[in-house]
């Protein structure tokens, strides 16, 4: 049956292309600008690590003396247009990535709009003495120009060897990486080796103008007793899973899709699993949906901790490579 789709993923790939030869031909108009902008991307749905590589860009732009501000789309918010993250700001009214990178950088202006040239330019109205903007998930946003791209690809589904929408996972042309300034290839497993690291470079063929990364996903220790439910509304919940069940391997995981709004009848069902656990452990984007709801008091009420994992990027290839990179980039294109 997946056979069928092939035709429709080659009228999909017409259309994209279409509309990447208006842009490449000045017909459609294009915006850059006035300060360094740093686009983390990918050209497949699902899951690569892009809110995590964001805030290890955040964090080590800060740790530099640098005021960078974050700027996404904010899916699945009830609002509309620019909205600036503030004391009163929830998953709801942002978005719940949007609200997890909030928690982490509370002080770093962090906002969201579905029209990245109309957010791009109310932050630099807004926002004084901003070094640089971070921009999530803008990789198809052609009427924006970002100054540096990072293309990011899972270990285990690099995009050369995956095909368009419907067919594949593919919702841009894989020719689109070559437009990159990096490419990093994510939730690399822990046991990658030198070896494999020239296989994929060897693989991927890229030009030498490209800097190529290999990185993986880390969480922080789980220092609870007893055995957890795992609680997952995210695109391939496998990896968290995995990392769970070496330090708990009864743990049992109740998947829902990827941003998922919690219903009233999706936290009696939680409720009713958690009998069986000690605690319930979710991811940071996950907690932010779940304090729209009073499945935390509830839990707290039959001593079921619901405790979030934090989750970071760390490298394998040596990341003051990387650091340099967008740092240089940075110091290159500030306003003076």
């Amino acid at each position: 049956m997946k056979l069928l789709t092939i035709p429709a993923s080659w009228l999909y790939g017409l259309g994209v292309a279409i509309r990447h030869a208006l842009y490449d031909q000045h017909i459609l108009p294009s915006f850059s600008a006035e300060v360094p902008t740093i686009c983390v991307g990918n050209i497949a749905v699902g899951g690569t690590g892009k809110t995590p590589m964001t805030a290890y860009l955040v964090q080590l732009l800060l740790d530099h003396g640098y005021k960078p501000a974050v700027l996404s789309r904010g899916y699945k918010r009830s609002t509309r247009g620019f909205v600036m993250a503030d004391a009163n700001a929830t998953a709801m009214t942002i978005g719940d990535e949007a609200m997890q990178m909030y928690e982490r950088f509370p002080n770093v202006p962090i906002a969201v709009c579905e029209q990245r040239v109309r957010g791009v330019k109310q932050l630099q109205r807004q926002v004084e003495h901003l070094d640089a903007i971070i921009l999530d998930d803008a990789m198809q946003h052609r009427a924006l120009r970002c100054g540096y791209t990072i293309l990011l690809t899972p270990y285990d589904r690099l995009y050369i060897e995956d095909h368009l929408l419907p067919y594949g996972t593919l919702r841009d042309l894989p020719s689109r990486a070559l437009k990159a300034d990096a490419i990093v290839v994510t939730k690399c497993p822990e046991e990658i080796r030198p070896i494999d690291m020239r296989v994929m470079d060897n693989r991927l063929h890229m030009p030498t103008y490209q800097h190529l990364h290999f990185a993986g996903i880390s969480y922080a220790p789980i220092d609870h007793e007893g055995t957890p439910l795992v609680l997952a509304g995210i695109a391939r919940p496998e990896y968290l899973f995995e990392h769970v069940q070496k330090q708990y391997p009864h743990a049992e995981l109740l998947a829902f899709p990827d941003h998922h709004a919690y219903t009233p009848a999706d936290v009696e069902t939680i409720m009713q699993m958690a009998k069986n656990f000690d605690f319930v452990l979710t991811t940071e984007k996950d907690l932010q949906r779940l304090r729209l709801t009073d499945i935390e008091e509830r839990l707290a009420a039959q001593q079921k901790p619901l405790v979030s994992l934090p989750i970071r990027t760390h490298f394998y290839t040596p990341k003051e490579q990387f650091d340099q990179q967008i740092l240089l980039y940075i110091h290159e294109n500030r306003p003076r």
